[in-house]
Parts: structure tokens; sequence; C-alpha cells
């Protein structure tokens, strides 16, 4: 079959890059979330540390003294812009794609992928009791309205980013093929809804 794309944007505590693990294992292609961060890394000579202070947020100016020393010599100079940033990123995704057919969570994946032709472009949301739960699963310490908080920072931050980059609107209708309710059908459910419509739309 012809390589494709699929890109999944998500909100915290959506389950959408679960759903992107389930979907990657049910049609038996790789997936990359925050293992671009490393390959990013690998791929320029920088530290993880870098990319993590900026992963999924537009900022300031990263001076590379003001982090943690690099080794090697780069193309980037002393200092890492968030464009610097933003484009050795691309980059890695880019070279991914070349490969074969792949997943890819978050990242502005579908906007740097936006010329090809076998794409499908995908956001998850969740009921907010749900999506409360699931983070207070891997945080117990935190109250309800503390995740409340943390929940929207963290919708803020991947708005700004993907809005600053794309010049689309994160998580606008119009921005993707696909958008869901994961608590409509649940993880699996949605999963199995999300693959027959990568199926169909592949076939047109």
């Amino acid at each position: 079959m012809e390589k494709y794309f699929i890109n999944i944007g998500r909100q915290l505590g959506s389950g959408g890059k679960l759903i992107g693990q389930l979907l990657a294992k049910e049609l038996n292609i790789p997936i990359y979330d925050r293992t671009l961060i490393d390959m990013a890394a690998k791929e320029s000579g920088f530290c993880k540390e870098i990319f993590e202070q900026k992963d999924e947020e537009k900022g300031f100016i990263s001076r590379l003294f003001d982090v943690i020393p690099f080794m090697g010599d780069n193309m980037y100079g002393n200092c890492l812009s968030d464009e610097a940033l933003f484009k050795i990123q691309s980059d890695v995704i880019r070279h991914l794609a070349e490969q074969g057919s792949c997943i890819f969570v978050g990242r502005c994946a579908d906007y740097i992928l936006r010329e090809e032709v076998r794409v499908i472009n995908i956001f998850i949301t969740a009921d907010e009791a749900d999506r409360i739960s699931r983070i207070r699963e891997r945080h117990p310490e935190l109250t309800e309205e503390q995740t409340r908080a943390f929940m929207q920072k963290a919708d803020h931050k991947r708005a700004s980013y993907y809005n600053y980059y794309s010049e689309r609107t994160w998580g606008h209708a119009s921005t993707y093929h696909l958008c869901l309710n994961s608590s409509t059908l649940g993880i699996e459910g949605t999963m199995q809804f999300i693959k027959a419509f990568v199926e169909e739309k592949l076939r047109n």
C-alpha cells in the first residue's frame, strides 16, 4: 500500500496518545510523540533538555549556556530561537515520513506534512470529567481544581504553539478531517472508529 500519515491533535487528558498507540498497533505502523524530542536532539547534536523546555510551546530565545552545554559543532550557532528548534523537529518529521507510513501525535505534524496527499488529520477531545479523572490517575497528588487549572494551562500552551507555527486554529473543526469526543465511544471504540475512517478515506 502507498504510504500514508495520521496526525493526531489532542486535548490533555482526552486519551489521544493512548488512542494513537492502539491505532498504530492495529495498523502495524510506527507512532511518534515525545520520542521526536530524542530524535531531534540526536539529529542536531543538542541535548534533549533544550527541546523538552520548548516542547509544544512558543516562548523566548533559548541560549544554550543558560540551559545545558551541548557537544559538538552544529549549524545553528550559539543560540537557538524557537523557530530553529521548530525547524529541527520539522526536519525529523519529514525524514520519518520519507521512510513510510506512520502516526504523529502533536508537534504541528499536520502542518509540516500539509503537502502530502495521503494524510489524515484528527483532533481528539473528551468530557471534562473524563479528562480530569484520567489526569488524576497519573497525578493523584493534584486536587480536582488543581487538575482543572493544569489542564487549561496545557491546552493553552498547545494551542499557542500550534496557532503560531501553523497559522491555523488548534482544535477548530475546519483544521482537521475528523474531530471526536473520546468519551462518546470510549478509548477502544474511538480507535476503531478512526481506523474505519482512515481506511475509507484512503480508498477515496
